[in-house]
């Protein structure tokens, strides 16, 4: 087992599936969220997610679903976070929130202790201009799936120094990870395009050219990808997509970013994919 504690911050789907890998690799876990209820939702996903990676991963090893949940501690009290030497945050994408976050953080962690934003489009610069220690910022991609996905986008903001980076690296590889590292910018690389296609996805359906269904089958039967656009968006949560789609027009001032209505429309009215059990499809 590792010795270092590393923070998670934001129970959501990407904060579980954070918090699960970390467990699986042995570290001990501080997963911070904002509501008791959050937790227990968290708690109950990451043992499900657990039996199915088993499934997905025979050729890994194994361990009890018990032993890998005994090593996550799941609290309200960011005061647990000090002993932690990475935090990783993954609360939702809207600036208000998250600049809190940061501050409340930088008052709580010792100075050594490594911020790692797992954000979609904000950039890292402006993340780690609200801490004092703009050197120990960073950015990591985490893909979802996390526990099945072998390679991060990791994003190096203005001030992220050498050092931070070099840690990061040695980090993702005690989690079985490799990683790609790219200069900041609104949407790094990934949810810059990634983005783009999801939109014009769901811009394709609104217009009634093809259905959800057809739009994903071409991406999965014509070019092979295992996934489709709008499935990635259920997938993701329509409305992080949204408030992605929103920070990257924003950000660039581009009518290509602009958010298609019926993805707004879908929010408004609940389907957020996958953890509302609707979005473009439905879901047990």
């Amino acid at each position: 087992m590792h010795e270092e504690y590393v923070g998670v911050i934001g129970a959501g789907v990407m904060g579980c599936g954070v918090a699960q890998s970390l467990a699986q690799a042995k570290y001990k876990v501080i997963l911070v969220d904002i509501t008791t209820a959050a937790l227990e939702s968290a708690k109950t996903n990451i043992a499900q997610s657990l039996r199915f990676h088993h499934l997905f991963a025979k050729d890994k090893p194994q361990e009890t679903q018990e032993a890998t949940l005994s090593r996550i501690e799941f609290t309200t009290n960011y005061q647990e976070l000090k002993p932690c030497k990475f935090i990783i945050e993954n609360v939702v994408e809207r600036w208000e929130v998250k600049k809190d976050v940061y501050k409340k953080m930088d008052g709580i962690c010792n100075k050594e202790t490594i911020f790692i934003a797992n954000t979609s489009c904000i950039p890292i610069t402006k993340i780690a201009n609200n801490t004092n220690r703009k050197d120990k910022t960073i950015g990591i991609h985490f893909m979802n799936p996390v526990s099945l996905k072998n390679t991060v986008e990791v994003i190096k903001g203005y001030h992220t120094s050498d050092t931070t980076i070099e840690s990061i690296e040695g980090f993702l590889k005690t989690l079985g990870k490799t990683s790609i590292t790219v200069n900041d910018s609104p949407g790094f690389v990934s949810n810059r395009l990634s983005h783009l296609l999801m939109n014009e996805a769901a811009y394709v359906v609104y217009e009634g050219v093809a259905t959800a269904k057809q739009v994903d089958d071409i991406f999965k039967k014509c070019y092979e990808h295992k996934t489709g656009p709008l499935e990635t968006a259920d997938l993701i949560g329509l409305d992080t997509v949204v408030d992605s789609l929103d920070i990257l027009f924003d950000s660039f001032k581009d009518s290509k970013f602009r958010c298609c209505p019926l993805l707004r429309k879908m929010v408004d009215a609940g389907l957020l994919g996958r953890k509302s059990g609707k979005g473009f499809y439905e879901y047990e």
